[in-house]
């Protein structure tokens, strides 16, 4: 049992129940999951650990999944003894708490050695914190996650000296107890360097006689986990098709679940994939440098013999293309929902054109690439088609045109304002709930595209909008806006389309002044022509073809 309320949605393609919704919803909000003196972590592979100084009350019923029986001190405090404690970052602190008005951090800290009852406490510049009881729902925030704080938790000093944590107590240690531990660091930390130099020997031998000088050559090139293969063949079963989910271009998608419970999707580099080794370092390097709420989390990757998999967070609700183009389901998706997808695929787009230690160029963004989890909320995925680039560098292009804004002769470069094309995309299909490709009108032959700016053009842009929606329209000036900005990013011209960073302000703003659209580039339907490039012209499998101006 996770605690958690969950709604499920039956799947008539897999012939499953999908999670659709669920509260709280991360397990870690779910009131006392690790007992007392437990800390949940949603991030790690095991949720519930023991603080420190502290082992699990009920072993047994780690079996069973169930850790509400919560964790007991190793050696029980006794009053009157200098106290000492041990300093956890990050953390969200426990439930009952008491707060106390002080000066400083030293009287904080006072404040919990002058009372017996005193388990922890916590100080910053709204005050001190004190807990007197069991602590409980304390979580380990992530390093990217905000909010946490220093917590300081109140241990006999035997458990301290047992661990290599660090030591924060409330008196100077003896000369002798600090040489202790210096000697203690120092052979532990020569240790774990030995242990290294000796396993990337081996490593390095090993490839070497297998003749994969190819292969990512260490850990801290990739900076994430490796995972081996059993634990991801185990958590797939062994790649069944029940566990497929997906095909890319990368290869075929699997969900996973690992032995502690937590669901991964596992990318499988397939043999025949046009994207190799070269790809996969690509996109590994760059992913795992990318921290953004809008991103699909990379969690690890697999380098086994000619296996190579990247392991992602799971997304409960698929692709956004699953949800916008079903008579059914689309309904699931209101307005407010819409617009919050809208908005967080630009934020998304914009931390990668400008935001990120990086600049990238996603190529290939489009709904099946647009993954939502548990609130629907919207995160991009899929870098296999992306490119690293820096200052007005751009990269060669892709031979996709769904969502792409042309296709280019072998001078042409890529820019941001390719894949603003393809935001510009997505969002009409988002308002109107039809794709581009293959969409049709008795009284033309022009695409999405082509049938938004006709109707603009005759001050009908709201007759586009998705019937499902109704009257769940809350306001038309609102839809009209996102119409616009929609047509904006599809300009013929790379250089009227706006930037992200433009996009976002436009879409947030009320008081934004839009300017107003021109022609859209690659807008017919069947047997598509450019009609008014000023541009290079060429044409290959019947596609138009512009340069691409770089930045």
């Amino acid at each position: 049992m996770s605690g958690q309320i969950k709604q499920y949605l039956w799947s008539e393609d897999t012939q499953e129940w999908n999670l659709f919704w669920a509260r709280p919803s991360r397990q870690c909000g779910v009131y006392g999951i690790c007992g007392p003196f437990g800390i949940c972590n949603q991030n790690s592979t095991r949720l519930c650990t023991c603080m420190q100084g502290f082992k699990e009350r009920f072993p047994e019923d780690r079996n069973l999944n169930d850790s509400t029986g919560g964790c007991k001190r190793k050696t029980s405090l006794k009053c009157g003894d200098q106290a000492s404690y041990s300093l956890t970052r990050n953390m969200e602190l426990p439930a009952n708490v008491q707060s106390l008005e002080v000066e400083n951090f030293e009287e904080c800290k006072s404040a919990c050695s002058s009372t017996c009852s005193c388990k922890a406490y916590a100080y910053a510049s709204d005050g001190c914190s004190l807990w007197d009881g069991d602590l409980l729902n304390v979580q380990q925030l992530s390093p990217g996650e905000t909010g946490g704080r220093d917590f300081y938790l109140r241990l006999d000093p035997s458990d301290i000296l047992s661990t290599s944590e660090g030591l924060a107590n409330g008196t100077s240690k003896k000369n002798k107890g600090a040489e202790l531990m210096t000697i203690i660091i120092s052979v532990g930390t020569a240790m774990i360097v030995l242990g290294l130099i000796i396993y990337f020997a081996i490593w390095r031998r090993t490839t070497k006689k297998e003749g994969k000088n190819e292969e990512i050559r260490t850990q801290e090139d990739l900076e994430l986990p490796l995972i081996d293969l059993i634990t991801i063949e185990t958590a797939t079963n062994y790649f069944s098709q029940q566990n497929k989910i997906g095909e890319g271009g990368f290869g075929p998608v699997y969900k996973g679940c690992l032995a502690e419970g937590q669901q991964i999707a596992v990318k499988r580099l397939c043999k025949e994939s046009g994207q190799g080794l070269n790809e996969f370092k690509n996109e590994i390097i760059l992913i795992a440098k990318l921290q953004h709420r809008n991103l699909v989390k990379l969690l690890g990757c697999c380098i086994h013999g000619d296996e190579r998999l990247l392991v992602y967070e799971y997304m409960p609700n698929g692709s956004l293309d699953y949800f916008i183009f079903d008579e059914k389901r689309s309904t699931l998706l209101d307005w407010n929902k819409r617009m919050n997808i809208i908005m967080g695929i630009a934020r998304g787009l914009l931390y990668l054109h400008q935001d990120s230690r990086l600049r990238i160029i996603h190529r290939d963004l489009k709904t099946s690439n647009i993954l939502l989890d548990i609130d629907l909320n919207p995160k991009i995925s899929d870098f296999g088609m992306a490119r690293l680039f820096g200052g007005d560098q751009t990269e060669g292009m892709t031979r996709r045109w769904l969502y792409v804004s042309r296709i280019c002769d072998r001078r042409a470069l890529f820019s941001v304002k390719s894949d603003v094309f393809s935001y510009g995309v997505l969002v009409l299909e988002m308002i109107s709930g039809k794709k581009n490709r293959g969409f049709s009108n008795d009284s033309h032959q022009l695409n999405l595209l082509g049938h938004a700016w006709m109707l603009w053009n005759e001050g009908k842009a709201l007759e586009i909008i998705d019937p499902c929606l109704g009257d769940a329209l809350p306001v038309s000036a609102e839809a009209l806006k996102c119409i616009q900005v929609g047509l904006l990013c599809v300009q013929q011209l790379p250089d009227d389309r706006p930037t992200m960073s433009a996009v976002v302000f436009m879409l947030g703003s009320e008081n934004a002044v839009l300017p107003e659209p021109k022609e859209p580039g690659f807008f017919v339907g069947r047997n598509p022509t450019d009609t008014s490039s000023s541009r290079e012209r060429n044409s290959e499998n019947q596609v138009t073809i512009s340069l691409v101006e770089p930045r």
